[in-house]
């Protein structure tokens, strides 16, 4: 039993010494590992603190696309928004005595052309004085013949000497005044049927129906307002709110493509008139923009419109090429020294080609087209030009 002891006590004692060694090793370890990391940070903190600017040693540059842009010609562009309206509004209402509304023949929405029937307002009596007026004009037909045959028959008796030239005279005064209530007759007929036909409610020009504000049976006068309003050939504008600024730039016929709100539709259109004041509150004019008929175009909507105002030359890049940060806009260039370089730029038009920039590059410079967001100012990388410039 004490040998055994004996034996338990040296193994103890071996494995204390072991356990030492192990300790120290791993002190001197993390000795090692404190030192590096103090003077990672040390230089870090000498290369203004960004871990991406200090190579590893032996580090491969990055490989990046580039491409230099040139000039582009690029469409200059005005948006704005405005609402939409007949570019002919024509009111429409009672041109005669008036009286009450027997029919009414249109809807708002329907096509209708110059001179159609709107609506009619009753009119018994001014049927019973046409009847009336035409059967005076059918006498005064009468006595005028009768005068004649008179003139007729004095003039074959006054060679004879049956009749003096003074009757023949006489005759012919007859004859002149018979013809005359012929076209007094006549002229009051046809003043009755034009007041007639003024009980019809027409279209003073082909158009569309936009509204309607009477019904049969209502009782309208030339003092009764508005009844029907419609757009002359169907021809719709967009009366956009344009700044200040922009309006300057603006002329008739310049083109816009027109959204409806709430739609999808691309309507084209052109300018056609250009405010010359500007509302000295908003410090806004108004750009009148014409556009054709579309069933997505309803007077009194809202839409919102890109007017080309020109174009211009500028370098156009894809939009992964542009970035931006609370200091603005910018894109990484790549200098002599294949190093990489911020450069602020002013962005313009964005189309489906590109993004335009109207300044901060030349577009002869090598732009990173993408991954710039992995890039910092300063580093080394390769350059490769993209493909096809």
């Amino acid at each position: 039993m004490n040998y055994e002891t004996q034996l338990l006590g040296d193994s103890a004692i071996i494995m204390d010494g072991d356990d030492r060694r192990r300790s120290r090793k791993k002190l001197i370890i993390g000795a090692g590992v404190v030192v590096a990391l103090i003077a990672v940070a040390a230089a870090i903190s000498m290369r203004g603190g960004d871990p991406a600017a200090t190579p590893a040693p032996g580090a491969v540059a990055p490989v990046v696309t580039v491409t230099s842009p040139g000039q582009s010609t690029v469409a200059r562009t005005v948006r704005a928004t405005g609402s939409l309206a007949a570019r002919v509004d024509m009111p429409v209402g009672v041109v005669g005595e008036g009286g009450m509304v027997s029919r009414v023949l249109v809807q708002p929405g329907d096509w209708v052309k110059a001179g159609q029937t709107l609506a009619t307002i009753e009119r018994s009596v001014q049927s019973e004085q046409v009847r009336s007026l035409a059967a005076q004009v059918e006498v005064a037909r009468a006595d005028a013949k009768l005068a004649q045959a008179q003139l007729d028959r004095a003039k074959a008796l006054v060679g004879r000497g049956f009749i003096s030239a003074a009757d023949i005279d006489q005759r012919t005064a007859t004859r002149d005044q018979a013809e005359a209530r012929v076209r007094v007759a006549q002229a009051q007929l046809a003043e009755q049927r034009a007041r007639t036909g003024r009980l019809d409610i027409r279209a003073p020009a082909a158009g569309l129906v936009l509204t309607r504000s009477v019904e049969p049976g209502q009782i309208v006068q030339a003092g009764s307002g508005v009844l029907f309003r419609m757009a002359k050939g169907g021809e719709m504008e967009m009366q956009a709110q344009v700044a200040e600024g922009d309006l300057a730039t603006l002329r008739a016929g310049n083109s816009a493509v027109i959204t409806p709100i709430g739609t999808d539709a691309r309507i084209a259109g052109r300018v056609w008139q250009v405010s010359p004041v500007v509302d000295p509150q908003t410090r806004q004019g108004i750009a009148r923009i014409a556009i054709p008929y579309d069933q997505a175009i309803r007077p009194g909507g809202f839409a919102s419109a890109t007017i080309t105002s020109g174009s211009g030359n500028a370098p156009l890049l894809p939009e992964s090429a542009v970035q931006s940060d609370p200091k603005g806009s910018f894109v990484y260039i790549i200098n002599g020294k294949d190093q990489v370089e911020r450069r602020n730029v002013t962005v313009g038009q964005v189309s489906d080609d590109g993004v335009a920039i109207t300044s901060g590059i030349t577009g002869a410079e090598k732009i990173v087209t993408s991954a710039g967001a992995f890039l910092t100012p300063g580093q080394k990388v390769k350059p490769e030009m993209a493909k096809g410039r």
